[in-house]
């Protein structure tokens, strides 16, 4: 007798899924069961963010790799603040898996600068992707949701740096602090649906937005900066191939959270925020 996955034949639209976290929740929830929708922009976005962005060929990657896990994947290169672009991928994946239940709004930038140093381009761009492109994703999202009539779950990637201060990237915290705001109204506006909204809060994740060079010189010019970017009290111990303490979490571990969120297991939970940081913000 062979079980169905926890997803099977629902339908997931993952944002920035070209790599990093993005990828790792794709692949993830196509494990369980779910078809998936992945875009991503595959082109730098400003000369302000210092880190390579992904590529054509890293989003064609992660379509490999939900591929080969037996599901399907629809893949579109799309810049999360152009809204008709959005809207057109979603009716494009309702025409082709006929409804949409699960969202991952996770495509995100950053960079780094003392506030008052920082360029009207940083901290427009900023603001612009990870705030109003994300409010762009639910806009385009949310109606095919409530047509399907299946309920469903949204997980809005915030990150610590949205429950705390975190000197040097300030326009970065405050996106993710009106991530929460964001998700915490749309879990009353939209739960008369069935629909769930959580927002996540990674901190540490080893993907290419992670730059220690960068990292260093910030705290190399302003070492009171330091304290408010703890170590992970947790220690983890490596168990069932699963890795044991490493200095950055992987990508990985945010999707088993990403995963039970999507799931029928975590029906009771809405309008909640979940740090996803071995227990660091308890600092």
């Amino acid at each position: 007798m062979t079980t169905a996955a926890p997803l099977d034949g629902r339908v997931a639209f993952v944002t920035g899924a070209a790599r990093g976290q993005g990828r790792a929740h794709a692949v993830r929830l196509a494990a369980e069961g779910a078809h998936i929708v992945a875009i991503d922009v595959c082109k730098s976005l400003s000369d302000t963010v210092t880190y390579p962005m992904p590529t054509a060929d890293d989003l064609a990657e992660t379509a490999r790799q939900v591929e080969a896990t037996g599901r399907k994947v629809l893949t579109r290169e799309v810049d999360i603040r152009d809204l008709a672009a959005q809207q057109q991928v979603i009716a494009d994946a309702v025409e082709q898996f006929g409804r949409l239940d699960i969202v991952v709004a996770n495509a995100g930038i950053l960079s780094w600068g003392r506030i008052w140093e920082l360029s009207e381009e940083a901290w427009d761009t900023v603001v612009d992707v990870n705030l109003n492109g994300t409010w762009r994703t639910i806009k385009a999202a949310i109606p095919a949701m409530i047509e399907a009539g299946n309920g469903g779950s949204i997980i809005i990637v915030s990150s610590s740096a949205g429950l705390k201060a975190t000197p040097g990237n300030a326009h970065y915290a405050a996106s993710k602090h009106g991530l929460v705001a964001l998700t915490n109204a749309l879990a009353l506006e939209a739960g008369e649906f069935g629909i769930r909204v959580n927002s996540i809060h990674p901190y540490s994740i080893q993907t290419p937005m992670i730059e220690p060079e960068a990292m260093a010189a910030i705290f190399a010019k302003f070492p009171t900066f330091l304290h408010s970017f703890a170590p992970m009290p947790l220690k983890p111990v490596a168990r069932e191939g699963k890795p044991g303490l490493q200095e950055f979490m992987a990508p990985e571990e945010v999707a088993d959270v990403v995963a039970w969120l999507a799931g029928d297991a975590s029906m009771t939970i809405s309008g909640s925020q979940i740090a996803v940081d071995r227990g660091v913000m308890k600092y």
